[in-house]
């Protein structure tokens, strides 16, 4: 790495790297590439490079190419997507086996699998000679804990043997690879990943977080052939059955990392303590000599620069003194937290370089995000984190992660109103225990402007928004009259919102029909003042519509670009505020829902329907109007991740699913465990209202929302 010139001679870099894990749990595979749907968009690419990524982690992996026999490859898809690479002028980092065991025919306990996956990456090397960067084997202290010490990926190992010859096959399948790479390209360069979490302790449990310390530096440890007879680890592995001989290879053959890729997790970091009443049940853990709690560093009052990217890049440079990267930099919560999170990371980057540590660039990860890794890839649920990039979407829908990796890439930073308050790890509402010390936003922080206070839709967007920590304005009628042009106008200039979220309106359905002029004042009239005011200051607008701007002949669910048919006054003039709104303001994102349920609204139809079947009470619901129900607090934070997004338009925005309103209640009561006996189903003349959407299905199952409904009612504590 001598000829690569030194950080303070270039400005930090912003890479990319796409989730690309191929896992075998049991006899399944799982593929994140097939999963996201990257393996059928090409056009991926073309996307990523318009963000001004020049360097991207891409999966070259063995399991794809030859995933039958050793000796049968299939290179057509990546001799596509790594010569649309060279056009677009990016660089890949070839990832050759990531979080993997290999494909059938071998698995991370074989002796065989290290020149197996040599002889695969001499093919790569001999197919793409251009390539310069590779990461044989993706974390591969982080895959033999899952593989061979927690049992959660294949060989499902549960023990120290396991866990030290899983991690052993891995590292000497680096040091083959790069060998056989570096035969044929010889300035080839090694990135080497691994999660390099911290664990700190009360002094009860001091002995496993040093313990654990320790361990966590033993592939970097084994690359660099440190691991000699005066390593703290290397007894263990010699009781566990790993070969001096073995050792010896690691010393004999260093392959030390050219640039050493650090991946940082907020939860990598973790928290011991005995006292495990303290905490929920499902922290606790058992080391077979005492029982403990296993928490998130963040969720604990350390001192300040204990944890954090920052702390763990300046331990890397200090024991290794290698150039290094931010190899991901992922965090899997609501936008505003994931912008927090990336912005923390780059500045973190920036300040070490500026103490004169050798770091080359943060990495963008998972610029397509990932699917079901909330819980590790073992439960097959379809949950979905996005990146810079929402798959949902067709095509992906760029996010604001998007947004702030192009800002980084060309200008080196990037500034959004919600980066005026904290992420959630520093706010003092995450701790288990009382705090000492609150970290708290700028004073004089923008704030999201938010009308109609009393209503359904602005009390949740308060509520969800005091958990992302947004900082809201409540307009009532009183503050802010969207009727009145005045009044608007003063509000809008007294307050200087960033942007506003319309929820005020007309609401009642059936009286419109008598109050019809009323009705279209505040819904169409009331929208497009406002939507005029936030035009002349350039500040984002979001306003609601409805399922009942259709009428429910089409006979099949609703998307964005089908023409309105209202039926009824207020789908009149829902329709007509989406009309004169999108005139007056292009850039205005619309929302069209249906049919709210939610745990903080008793006046919806599904309260009022399991309190009375709950009583004993009849109650009558339609068997021939179907509908898409709408969980608000998914719906509100879904509409936030969209104006972050600088969203515009037109969306549908409903949990997946059709339903009648008498299935509905059915539905819900079974799920309570509430008696049916006394739903009366009500016939009446078929209607579809239900909605679906060409853009992008951005809400769950309505399934599992009913799940969380019911829960949420029976404990509202947790709302």
């Amino acid at each position: 790495m001598s000829s690569s010139p030194p950080a303070s001679n270039t400005p930090l870099a912003l890479w990319g790297g796409i989730e690309c894990t191929v896992v075998r749990i049991g006899e399944r595979y799982r593929n994140q590439i097939a999963e996201t749907g990257h393996d059928q968009r090409q056009t991926d690419l073309d996307a990523i490079a318009g963000l001004g990524i020049r360097t991207l982690r891409y999966p070259v992996l063995w399991e794809t190419i030859a995933p039958d026999h050793p000796d049968r490859c299939e290179w057509g898809w990546h001799d596509a997507r790594l010569t649309h690479l060279q056009q677009l002028g990016i660089t890949p980092i070839a990832g050759l086996m990531h979080h993997g065991s290999g494909p059938r025919y071998t698995d991370l306990t074989d002796v065989r699998l290290p020149e197996m996956l040599a002889k695969h990456a001499e093919r790569v090397a001999e197919r793409y000679p251009w390539l310069r960067y590779f990461t044989p084997v993706n974390e591969p202290l982080t895959t033999a804990r899952f593989s061979g010490l927690y049992g959660h990926w294949y060989p499902h190992g549960t023990d120290i043997p396991i866990f030290l010859r899983t991690l052993v096959t891995q590292c000497r399948a680096i040091v083959l690879s790069m060998q056989a790479i570096r035969r044929l390209i010889p300035d080839a360069q090694l990135v080497q990943t691994e999660d390099l979490g911290k664990v700190f302790s009360t002094p009860p449990m001091r002995y496993q977080a040093e313990y654990e310390n320790e361990r966590r530096w033993l592939s970097f440890d084994l690359l660099c052939g440190r691991i000699d007879r005066h390593h703290p680890w290397y007894g263990t592995f010699i009781d566990a059955g790993i070969g001096e001989d073995e050792l010896a290879f690691f010393m004999e053959n260093p392959c030390p990392p050219d640039i050493l890729g650090v991946n940082h997790y907020l939860t990598s970091e973790r928290f011991l303590d005995h006292r495990v009443k303290r905490y929920p049940i499902y922290h606790r853990a058992n080391n077979q000599r005492h029982r403990y709690a296993d928490v998130e560093a963040v969720r604990i009052d350390l001192p300040p620069g204990t944890t954090g990217p920052k702390a763990r890049l300046l331990e890397a440079w200090q024991r290794y003194r290698r150039p290094m990267a931010v190899t991901e930099a992922h965090h899997g919560g609501a936008r505003d937290e994931q912008l927090r999170w990336l912005i923390e990371v780059w500045q973190a980057a920036q300040a070490v370089r500026e103490e004169g540590i050798d770091l080359r660039a943060v990495t963008v990860w998972s610029l397509l995000g990932c699917v079901d890794w909330n819980s590790l890839l073992m439960e097959q649920h379809g949950f979905y984190e996005s990146g810079a990039f929402d798959v949902r979407c067709n095509p992906p829908h760029p996010t604001a992660i998007a947004a702030a990796a192009k800002s980084l890439a060309t200008t080196g930073s990037f500034e959004h109103p919600v980066l005026e308050t904290p992420g959630w790890w520093h706010r003092g509402d995450r701790l288990y225990q009382p705090v000492s010390r609150i970290v708290v936003p700028r004073p004089n922080a923008q704030h999201l402007g938010i009308t109609g206070a009393t209503g359904t839709l602005g009390h949740a967007f308060s509520r969800i928004g005091a958990v992302r920590g947004l900082h809201r304005l409540l307009f009532t009628r009183g503050d802010m009259d969207i009727t009145d042009r005045n009044s608007v106008e003063a509000a809008l200039d007294q307050y200087q919102p960033w942007a506003v979220i319309n929820t005020a309106g007309y609401v009642r359905v059936a009286e419109a029909e008598q109050d019809a002029e009323r009705c279209f004042r505040e819904n169409a009239e009331g929208a497009e003042i406002l939507a005029q005011a936030c035009a002349r200051r350039a500040i984002p607008y979001v306003v609601f519509s409805s399922d009942l701007v259709f009428d429910g002949q089409l006979g099949r669910p609703y998307v964005e670009s089908d023409p309105v048919s209202p039926a009824s006054v207020y789908g009149a003039s829902k329709a007509e505020a989406e009309r004169r709104v999108l005139s007056a303001y292009p850039q205005s994102l619309i929302i069209r829902t249906s049919a709210f349920f939610g745990p903080w609204d008793h006046y919806n139809f599904l309260h009022i329907a399991l309190s009375r079947l709950e009583k004993g009470e009849a109650f009558e619901a339609t068997d021939s109007v179907f509908i898409s129900p709408t969980y608000v607090p998914d719906l509100a934070n879904a509409v936030l991740d969209l104006l972050i997004d600088n969203a515009s338009g037109i969306w549908h925005l409903a949990n997946q699913g059709s339903i009648s309103w008498y299935e509905l209640a059915a539905w819900a009561a079974r799920e309570a465990g509430i008696s049916t006996d006394q739903l009366v189903k009500r016939n009446g003349d078929a209607r579809m209202t239900t909605l679906s959407s060409e853009r992008g299905l951005l809400l769950p199952p309505l399934e599992k929302a009913l799940k969380r409904f019911v829960n949420e009612r029976t404990n509202p504590h947790r709302g």
